[in-house]
């Protein structure tokens, strides 16, 4: 790979060389560095950059990857700035695991095409070991096939036996040699990596053409959305903030104040989050929290709040006045609440331990607006959490008694002329139309309210809608908003 491809595909700074020098290994060892070698500069483990990297040059190294400028090097060598290379690491080793989840069907299937052994009788190590290393051959083209193979041998060799490395050695050069010429899925499921069950469970709610966008979609790598705490900055400083940081980002197509990053590690480490100028929200939950017109001076009830992202965005529309009252079920999720609100500087929320399903009298009618984000299936959410689309489906069927039963009891605490705003993250129309529906013929003292949406979202609707991942660049959300009749 040349540096051009290398900057291009990892957001590095190429701060003087040639452009064009082929990069052919990579390393952290100067003593290891030779002809085409790419020598990265480990901040803690290279306490002195310049001498490690003159003795990586000295040896053959045709580049040096650091954070700071790294004086006195040979012209003849290129110099590429970037954070730390830990991120890219720590990014790396996350997108082989989410990649091996997302795709472990179609894995299996190309899998099963070059090992001589029934793919179920091997030891689950060993498969793990097939997976990762097939994932790396046939989706990445960052890591050298030899490199891919290599290691995979000696993972198998540590945590299974060398005759097991062997049949990995083997099978994973069989699948390099012929990976333009494997057989193709026919069905979803494998193609996609959705059990046959789940692609079922969705074609009820969608047409066949927005299904497999869907399912496709469900295997995307998004980046996350990162929203801007106007209580503490501006949209202008937060970009500020990650141009010094090195954090490539985009702003989101239509939701302002909202910027997409990746690659940033661990997000709790970064000065702009720790300062409370940033938290994350998927842009759907952040729309379902304008759809239900908080506005300051109000008072709301959360009553499903937790992580309390739904409780942020309605105290940064309130401007920090009014109240809200946030609740969970679960104790330690309450000490999570508190935890980000104080770092988001918001001082209007109280959160407490408190049941959904539960009618308290001291509650009633006594909030202009409560917000209703149910348990739910989570099948909108699938691209980021990929283990989800194994799950068994029996549970699911339960979900519309038990988020009837949350809406018939939170409803009580709308006062006249209140809003109850109903949201999933799902995309199962039983747990979203249907249940809005039934819940609306048993209480006609409510009815659906159109909501305005940011300009550049095509989302027309008469009071709720569905968000799709490939249609919305969000996640797949549902929003319903209901107004009590004064």
């Amino acid at each position: 790979m040349d540096l051009r491809r290398l900057t291009q595909n990892t957001g590095c700074r190429l701060l003087r060389g040639d452009a064009l020098t082929e990069i052919t290994s990579v390393c952290c060892d100067s003593r290891c560095a030779g002809p085409g070698a790419l020598f990265v500069c480990l901040p803690g483990r290279h306490a002195d950059g310049h001498d490690f990297a003159a003795q990586a040059v000295a040896a053959g190294a045709a580049a040096v990857l650091c954070t700071h400028d790294v004086p006195g090097l040979p012209a003849g060598c290129a110099v590429l700035l970037a954070g730390d290379p830990r991120r890219a690491m720590a990014a790396l080793a996350a997108r082989l695991v989410y990649g091996v989840v997302q795709n472990r069907l179609l894995l299996d299937f190309d899998l099963a095409q070059v090992v001589s052994s029934p793919l179920a009788k091997l030891q689950p190590v060993v498969l793990d070991i097939l997976r990762l290393g097939a994932y790396q051959i046939l989706f990445l083209d960052k890591i050298p096939v030899s490199a891919a193979v290599n290691e995979a041998v000696e993972q198998t060799k540590t945590y299974a036996n060398k005759r097991a490395a062997g049949l990995v050695n083997g099978s994973l050069r069989a699948l390099a040699r012929q990976k333009d010429t494997l057989a193709a899925p026919q069905d979803l499921a494998t193609k996609y990596s959705h059990p046959q069950p789940l692609v079922d469970c969705l074609r009820a709610s969608m047409d066949e053409e927005t299904l497999e966008a869907f399912l496709a979609a469900d295997n995307d790598i998004p980046k996350t959305a990162l929203q801007c705490n106007p209580l503490i900055a501006a949209p202008e400083q937060v970009a500020s903030a990650l141009d010094e940081a090195q954090i490539p980002y985009e702003p989101h197509p239509w939701l302002p104040g909202c910027f997409l990053v990746s690659g940033t590690g661990n997000l709790e480490a970064l000065p702009l989050f720790q300062s409370g100028a940033v938290y994350v929200q998927d842009p759907a939950a952040k729309l379902a929290a304008l759809a239900s017109g908080a506005a300051p001076g109000m008072r709301v009830l959360d009553c499903c709040a937790a992580p309390g992202g739904k409780s942020f965005a309605a105290a940064m529309q309130m401007e920090n006045t009014g109240s809200i009252l946030s609740c969970d079920l679960h104790p330690h999720k309450i000490a999570l609440i508190e935890k980000n609100a104080a770092r988001l500087g918001i001082s209007i929320l109280k959160a407490e331990t408190r049941s959904a399903a539960e009618f308290d009298p001291a509650l009633e009618n006594g909030f202009d607006l409560v917000i209703a984000d149910v348990p739910c299936s989570g099948l909108g959410v699938i691209r980021k959490k990929p283990d989800i689309r194994y799950k068994p489906l029996d549970a699911i069927e339960r979900l519309p008694a038990v988020q009837t039963a949350i809406l018939e009891n939170v409803c009580r605490y709308v006062r006249p002329g209140g809003t109850l705003l109903y949201s999933t993250c799902t995309v199962r129309k039983e747990e979203n139309e249907d249940v809005a529906r039934t819940f609306l013929l048993a209480h006609p003292e409510f009815s659906p309210e159109p909501f305005a949406v940011p300009a550049g979202l095509d989302l027309k609707n008469e009071g709720y809608a569905t968000l799709l991942p490939q249609k919305h660049a969000a996640d797949g959300f549902f929003i319903c908003k209901l107004r009590r009749h004064a």
